[in-house]
């Protein structure tokens, strides 16, 4: 594979997640003004977008709570600092049992929307960017399922588009992105195309270069893409994007550390992440350049 270095990189932050890191540091946002704040940080140490969960505000778990969407939304869009929103949409599809016995019928503990409500915050916030995880896969944080099957997809890529958001393909697998080119060669999701390869996740795509060059291979030319690698990856996987040719994603959201022993802050990793960029000869390129070359369109919530 020649290399292709990406010459202007947009940096995501991926502010705060829904995996259970909000008593492992205290600099993980919960409250809807707290993961304001940590974006617009974010944003004025270089991010030029920002991807954005919400928590409850008590006890730091995730939620789906529209409310605490538009809190969060008008938090950003009220401020003096520009960034590019781009919204979760893959909460909802939590699937879980209640042992091995009992795979007859579904855990209580699951969380399993409809298409509607689970883009009901996209429809009412318009954010610039939403993402689409576009595949069912196990996750190893509980012994859950993520669902998110093929009808589904499609249910959910066609409100996000009818409401003029720009999905972001979150791809965690191969096969992810093979389901992907399908979607778009059916115009269910329209050029531009912007695709998250998600490295390092248990249990999908490893965190390997190898895998990496092969998620990389498969993603088709003219798509613009960006990259991210879990925990102590993170900075390593910056490098590794910027030279196969895409885009970069830090935050609180894939690692905790700034390095060994050290806590970091949404805003020191993109710091780190905009020295490693720059260090590489590349030039990291703010809201506007990105709202040009995807096509967004800043909007206020419905």
């Amino acid at each position: 594979m020649p290399l292709t270095m990406n010459r202007e990189v947009f940096i995501t932050c991926a502010v705060t997640g829904s995996g259970g890191t909000q008593d492992r540091s205290p600099h993980v946002p919960r409250s809807p003004a707290q993961i304001a704040d940590a974006a617009l940080a974010a944003a004025r140490a270089g991010a030029a977008v920002v991807h954005c969960h919400v928590r409850d505000p008590e006890t730091g778990a995730p939620s789906r709570d529209p409310a605490l969407y538009r809190e969060l939304t008008e938090r950003i869009r009220d401020s003096d600092t520009d960034v590019v929103l781009n919204l979760t949409a893959g909460m909802g599809g939590d699937l879980l049992f209640d042992g091995t016995e009992a795979m007859h019928r579904p855990s209580q503990r699951s969380d399993m929307a409809g298409a509607a409500e689970r883009v009901a915050h996209v429809l009412d916030c318009r954010p610039e960017i939403c993402t689409l995880d576009c595949g069912t896969m196990n996750f190893a944080e509980a012994d859950y399922v993520m669902v998110n099957t093929p009808g589904m997809l499609r249910d959910m890529a066609a409100r996000m588009v009818a409401s003029g958001t720009r999905i972001e393909i979150e791809a965690f697998d191969t096969g992810h992105l093979w389901f992907a080119k399908q979607l778009v060669a059916e115009g269910v999701i329209p050029d531009p195309v912007l695709v998250q390869l998600c490295m390092g996740v248990p249990w999908a795509a490893p965190d390997d270069l190898m895998t990496f060059l092969a998620m990389v291979q498969n993603v088709p030319a003219g798509w613009h893409w960006s990259a991210f690698g879990l925990g102590r990856h993170q900075m390593p996987y910056v490098a590794a994007s910027v030279l196969a040719g895409g885009n970069v994603r830090v935050g609180l959201e894939d690692n905790l550390w700034l390095e060994k022993g050290v806590l970091a802050t949404n805003a020191q990793l993109v710091e780190r992440a905009v020295g490693i960029i720059q260090g590489l000869g590349a030039q990291v390129i703010g809201p506007d350049a990105v709202r040009a070359r995807l096509q967004l369109e800043k909007r206020a919530p419905a």
